[in-house]
């Protein structure tokens, strides 16, 4: 085999080392990575995404000295697909088995979409004490628009809530992400395609939530990073949002829509090394 060949083993072998599956107590599998060393940081994505989308940020969090786990939630990705559990507060409960048989302490914990949905519901069931920074990334803590709230997704309100979830989001993006990136992901929507319907009475789950009262209970700093052309939220949210914590802080990214991690790689990378070295 040529030196090219032995060098794309190597790459696939040092992959499988560090690629886990953890089997939650109702038994489903999940899957996750693991690499690095020091403080922990555990990243969830948003609903129908891939962990993969996270790899700029990956790079940077090992070179600053940072433990990464990457996790695929129930549903998505290479993590196994189930009616078992649809529902936010499973994925919490998820991610509070993970920390507890990793053996985490003052762990990081950032979300993408509903990724930072589920560390709101975390919060709400086990307190923030063992944790020690929150990045939400474009999500607001209310889905349903209402007259108290107008920060929620796209137009969504109770009038119109089962069919407007029915109905295709659209576009997520405002710039092209990074192009391995996307090839990698295309790859992987064939091989583990997300299963909409059998996820939908999660997406309903998760869009009934109201984490507004969530957020004045947590004890660490958290950073709200949003698009400044998110097509799913109105990006004012952020702030008004972190004046309901006791140490928020928000970072907008422009010329990003919803996935600001892989739109503007560069610029969120640097608001997350800001936010974790203060």
């Amino acid at each position: 085999m040529n030196s090219r060949g032995n060098c794309q083993d190597k790459r696939l072998t040092e992959k499988k080392e560090f690629m886990m599956k953890f089997t939650t107590q109702d038994e489903i599998k999940l899957s996750y990575t693991d690499q690095g060393q020091g403080q922990p940081v555990v990243i969830l994505t948003g609903i129908g995404g891939f962990k993969e989308i996270w790899q700029r940020q990956i790079t940077v969090l090992l070179t600053a000295g940072y433990r990464v786990i990457n996790l695929d939630c129930r549903n998505q990705g290479q993590s196994e697909h189930t009616d078992k559990g649809l529902r936010i507060s499973r994925h919490a409960q998820d991610l509070a088995e993970l920390i507890q048989q990793l053996e985490l302490q003052q762990v990081i914990l950032m979300g993408n979409s509903m990724g930072a949905a589920t560390i709101f519901a975390y919060v709400s069931l086990y307190g923030s004490a063992n944790i020690a920074r929150v990045i939400d990334v474009d999500q607001s803590p209310q889905m349903v628009n209402t007259s108290e709230w107008s920060y929620g997704f796209k137009a969504l309100t109770w009038n119109n809530f089962y069919t407007y979830l029915q109905k295709p989001f659209g576009k997520s993006t405002f710039k092209r992400i990074d192009s391995r990136i996307y090839q990698q992901i295309q790859l992987l929507k064939k091989a583990f395609p997300y299963d909409a319907k059998l996820n939908f009475p999660f997406l309903v789950n998760h869009a009934l939530q109201n984490w507004r009262d969530v957020l004045p209970q947590l004890s660490c700093p958290i950073l709200f990073i949003v698009g400044a052309n998110s097509p799913y939220f109105n990006p004012k949210f952020a702030s008004v949002a972190a004046e309901m914590t006791a140490q928020g802080q928000v970072q907008v990214i422009e010329q990003s829509g919803h996935i600001v991690m892989a739109e503007q790689p560069e610029k969120f990378n640097q608001a997350l090394i800001n936010f974790l070295k203060q």
